[in-house]
């Protein structure tokens, strides 16, 4: 029976991994032949092929789902109704809406959608909207998060920022929406949006500050509504009824273990349609009910019989949940405690209850953790001790009573403000942690590594005495002091990343790292803590000798300052210093600055007739081993035409296009100068400023140069110095990218 049941739980997740689902041919010929294959009792294949072929039929769907491409890009009238809790900011609105419909085009049925300086939007109104809309699309970095793989996940079939709107009819039975309303006006010491979001599973009221607080100690499951919510309720209400029957105060007419599943279930039901039931909380209900039925009737088949159908239950409901980080880290942490508590040969005391689960799920998760690329808070056994018990006994009940009688003023908003006040010594805990304790993210290694590391965290799960268990730390610590890929002397790793409409791009030598451009910040979206922190810190480095900013635009300096917050920057020089905070302390960019780091020459250039921003770019020139690269900032075509001038301005092997490909830049006098081999463009899609002009384009392409486009390709890695070809991050393909 598990033999069948991983079989088919395989084929279904097989699905995360294909380049491109098959013609409609070749998953009717897996369907059938997983049915032959059942026929003649070979059930694991079988049964592998049938999840497999069941999951491309549900991924297809989805696909197909998506915005056509002749509408991307697009502004059109759409009506729907928008679902959800709609996520409100300082500067904007965020949410679902569905059922869309236009006179001119067939629409997804799920849109996602950002109003910005809109009115308030509240769940279950119809709305008349003019939306610029676009397909799917996603930043594409080495160990970043996928936004296109988490649309389709969640079955939304375009994006789009609206320009004006009509409401057409008010909110029906939008009793969550109200509900939200009124916990966030209430007092609670001033915790309402946590508590908005322990007890309604809305985050979008906590600040970026708080959700740093959260992952850094490793809580972040605490205030996002998960499986362990549902899960702690259900656990609350059965381990009261329990505890009644124990000391004879549950009614004996009434058999207990029935009456504390059925109660407990019923429960967690509630707190999951509060919660809005979405897919954590269903998969959550799911696996619940399952082990339900499994405490009732069949203990005795053991305790992973619950888990496999659980996880074939979630995954024939919905193949694409395997693509979400959620997925797999609820199922690993079930896992690890039924490996853990399933083996022990006695009964464990209280305290080793309380102390061990927190230290052997941080044990068992780091593995998943590191290849998912999250980061793994040291903090987090030692938060959860405290906060698990904490949440679940004194703020969980105290929130949910509080919520349920907000209709009596007084006693609700009372209780609200009880579980503020606790909320409010649990965060000044967490903010010590945090202090003291910073979260630390594992640089990427070999898969052969990471399986070794993995297979060290399963044998210290193992009950003690086993005879591998010693070797568990030694493979564990192989993610410290694995060696890493080794830079020879006289070459540089050169990373574009994908930060959108803007530039970053990481130079590492042998021993030395250097930063240029840090992402834009846009709004609240700041690409340096998004995705150049992140990215820097899979790679292993968390020192940067050198962070030069070209000048001070946004869209190349506004990730600087969360750089700067995240690692230890040696010296920070700029093109445009007085526009930069003060903070940073930059230096002013010299021509006449060069230097050697292991074998390869940098030398920067600066054009002293700037003018403006742009003009003011600090140009730096790189060359190893004869193989040379410029990076040029936003210069436009005077600046280029001085640049010609400079001693650097000689036959260049790889060029960063200038402002983006755009118009005023990229002369044709400038590009035969240099006769680069390959030109990097790093630019947002379907950007607003039209970045790169399609004459910049024709000239690229007249001679003859390879075009490396973020937008396209994602982050674009080469190795100066080896005469090598440029990687992309759209190499490794998968059937969600286009």
């Amino acid at each position: 029976m598990h033999t069948r049941m991983l079989a088919l739980a395989s084929g279904l997740i097989a699905l995360r991994y294909l380049p491109v689902i098959p013609a409609v041919e070749w998953v009717l010929l897996l369907l059938g032949a997983g049915l032959l294959l059942l026929g003649l009792r070979m059930y694991p294949p079988g049964l592998f092929l049938l999840g497999l072929g069941w999951a491309c039929v549900s991924g297809q769907w989805a696909l197909d789902d998506r915005l056509a491409p002749a509408l991307d890009g697009r502004t059109l009238w759409v009506e729907g109704r928008v679902v959800g809790l709609p996520q409100r900011s300082d500067v904007s609105v965020r949410f679902e809406l569905q059922g869309a419909q236009s006179r001119h085009a067939e629409l997804p049925s799920t849109l996602r959608l950002s109003w910005y300086g809109g009115p308030p939007v509240n769940s279950g109104e119809r709305w008349r909207l003019a939306v610029n809309l676009k397909r799917p699309k996603g930043l594409l970095n080495p160990q970043g998060f996928d936004f296109q793989a988490w649309l389709l996940a969640q079955r939304v079939g375009a994006t789009g920022t609206i320009k004006e709107g009509q409401l057409l009819a008010p909110a029906r039975h939008a009793w969550r929406d109200g509900l939200r309303q009124q916990l966030l006006r209430s007092d609670a010491n001033g915790r309402a949006p946590w508590l908005a979001a322990l007890v309604m599973g809305d985050g979008s009221g906590l600040s970026r500050e708080d959700w740093t607080l959260l992952q850094a100690t490793g809580t972040v499951h605490l205030l996002v509504i998960s499986g362990q919510h549902i899960g702690l309720f259900f656990g609350l209400i059965y381990g009261l009824i329990a505890l009644l029957a124990r000391y004879g105060l549950w009614p004996r007419r009434l058999p207990w273990l029935p009456w504390a599943c059925g109660l407990a279930f019923a429960g967690a039901l509630g707190y999951g349609l509060l919660a809005g039931f979405e897919v954590p909380v269903q998969r959550a209900c799911v696996m619940l009910g399952l082990v339900l039925i499994w405490r009732l009737r069949f203990r005795h088949l053991g305790a992973w019989l619950p888990f496999l159908l659980a996880l074939n239950a979630v995954l024939i409901a919905e193949p694409l949940a395997s693509l979400m980080p959620g997925f797999w880290l609820s199922f690993a942490a079930v896992a690890v405690l039924i490996l853990t508590f399933g083996s022990r040969l006695g009964p464990w005391g209280w305290k080793a209850v309380w102390l061990r689960p927190q230290g052997l799920i941080a044990v068992g998760l780091f593995p998943m953790l590191w290849i998912l690329g999250l980061p793994i808070s040291l903090s987090g056994p030692l938060a959860n001790l405290l906060a698990v018990p904490w949440i679940s006994l004194a703020v969980l009940p105290t929130a949910l009573l509080g919520t349920l009688l907000l209709p009596v003023p007084w006693l609700g908003d009372g209780l609200l403000w009880v579980a503020g006040g606790l909320l409010n010594g649990l965060i000044h805990g967490l903010m010590l942690l945090a202090d003291t304790v910073s979260p630390w993210s594992p640089a990427t290694v070999p898969l052969g590594i990471w399986l070794l590391c993995a297979a060290g965290a399963v044998i210290l799960l193992l009950p003690a005495g086993m005879v591998l268990r010693p070797l568990g730390w030694p493979l564990v610590l192989l993610a410290v002091f694995a060696a890493r890929e080794q830079i020879p002397h006289g070459q540089v790793e050169v990373l574009q990343l994908d930060v959108g409409q803007g530039l970053a791009m990481v130079l590492r030598t042998r021993h030395h790292t250097l930063l240029y451009d840090a992402g834009p910040k846009v709004r609240d979206f700041d690409q340096g803590e998004r995705v150049v922190v992140p990215a820097l810190r899979s790679m292993g480095i968390g020192t940067l000798d050198m962070m030069l900013l070209s000048h001070a635009d946004s869209d190349h300096a506004g990730g600087a300052l969360a750089v700067q917050r995240a690692m230890k920057v040696m010296r920070v020089v700029s093109g445009d210093v007085p526009g930069l905070p003060e903070s940073l302390k930059a230096q002013p960019c010299t021509s006449e600055d060069s230097w050697e780091w292991d074998g390869v020459r940098f030398s920067l250039w600066q054009w002293p007739g700037a003018t403006d921003g742009n003009q003011k770019s600090c140009v730096l020139h790189v060359e190893a081993s004869d193989e040379r690269l410029l990076l040029t900032g936003d210069i436009d075509i005077q600046a280029e035409r001085a640049f010609m001038a400079s001693p650097l301005a000689v036959p260049t092997q790889w060029l960063q296009a200038p402002h983006h490909g755009s118009r005023t830049s990229s002369s044709a006098v400038f590009l035969k100068k240099l006769s680069p081999a390959a030109v990097l463009i790093s630019r947002g899609h379907g950007n607003t400023f039209g970045h790169p002009h399609p004459q910049v384009m024709a000239r690229y392409k007249a001679l003859g140069m390879t075009i490396l486009d973020s937008a396209e390709q994602g982050a674009i890695r080469f190795r100066l110095g080896a005469f090598g070809v440029a990687e992309s991050q759209r190499d490794q393909r998968r059937f969600w990218r286009d």
